[in-house]
């Protein structure tokens, strides 16, 4: 049987992804009723974490948890990820004595490489081009509060980075139309606006952008590794703030969501995360049960509803 791997959102179906979605929504209220549910016991989750991370160590290590699993973290100094080992010999190892793999890199390039040469699922926890785990969260999120993704005005402000371009791929594949406003300078890679020119377009402004839209999300205006980069991108991105006033612009009914860690007084408004439209907690809760449902899809496939 061919091993699938989840690298970007396009690894799936838009079936198989509405699947996993709905499947993320009866693992969170089966967790809420204290139902025992373990479908991946004695299995074991390598976290190979060559960037840092609060929420996704910690998502997917509960997550594992609860299923019955364990997970085993990796950070830079434990492993020989491309350092003393080419990539593909690590994979070769690392995925014999494991039932699936979390990789969180830099180049897109390196999980690529290590999911050609792995015997196990991988999953893509972030890389600098692609951020699908936080998709599957950010639109169980919309789905949860505002029912089907079809149809919809989605706002994209800010750098367009790898979350950004997962939003072009989310919106490929369920049919939502995506504004984008970024910094000149700061747009995403033109060859995917071109290829998905169907349902993302790049706009002027953060007003144009956020005009009717469903859902506005952003991200840090700086991201790890570009800290060299800090005061050009703080005077460049001065005009793609969200406040309360451009959520104003919005459909009556439009959410805000952020992938967190959000810093307060640049890419938001001090009081951005306090107003009723953003959803970012309930968005980060939804990384442990979107992933959940990710990983037994991947290593058991959708199992009995409770």
């Amino acid at each position: 049987m061919t091993v699938r791997h989840f690298l970007t959102l396009l690894d799936f179906t838009q079936q198989e992804l509405q699947t996993v979605l709905d499947r993320a929504i009866v693992l969170k209220k089966m967790h809420y009723n204290g139902v025992i549910y373990e479908p991946l016991k004695n299995k074991v989750l390598a976290m190979i974490f060559e960037k840092s991370s609060t929420r996704t160590r910690v998502s997917f290590e509960a997550g594992m948890a609860q299923f019955g699993g364990s997970a085993i973290f990796l950070s830079p100094r434990d492993t020989q990820l491309g350092r003393g080992e080419p990539i593909e010999d690590s994979a070769r190892v690392i995925s014999r004595m494991v039932d699936v793999v979390m990789i969180r890199t830099f180049e897109h390039s390196i999980i690529e490489r290590f999911a050609a040469h792995s015997r196990v699922p991988v999953i893509n926890a972030l890389t600098d081009e692609h951020h699908p785990c936080q998709l599957l969260a950010d639109l169980q999120t919309f789905v949860e509060k505002r029912g089907s993704l079809k149809g919809k005005t989605m706002a994209w402000i800010g750098d367009g980075n790898n979350m950004c371009n997962s939003y072009i791929h989310a919106a490929q594949i369920f049919d939502f139309h995506l504004k984008i406003a970024c910094p000149y300078g700061f747009e995403p890679d033109p060859a995917l606006l071109k290829q998905f020119k169907a349902h993302a377009k790049l706009v002027k402004t953060a007003e144009e952008a956020a005009k009717d839209a469903h859902l506005i999300a952003t991200d840090v205006w700086t991201s790890m590794g570009q800290e060299s980069e800090q005061s050009v991108r703080k005077r460049r991105f001065l005009h793609y703030q969200i406040t309360p006033k451009l959520m104003d612009i919005a459909s009556p009914d439009a959410l805000f969501m952020h992938c967190l860690p959000a810093h307060r007084g640049e890419e938001i408004s001090e009081d951005m995360l306090d107003d009723p439209r953003a959803v970012v907690w309930d968005e980060a809760e939804n990384r442990l049960h979107a992933q959940k449902a990710l990983l037994e899809f991947l290593l058991v496939g959708i199992g009995p509803k409770h």
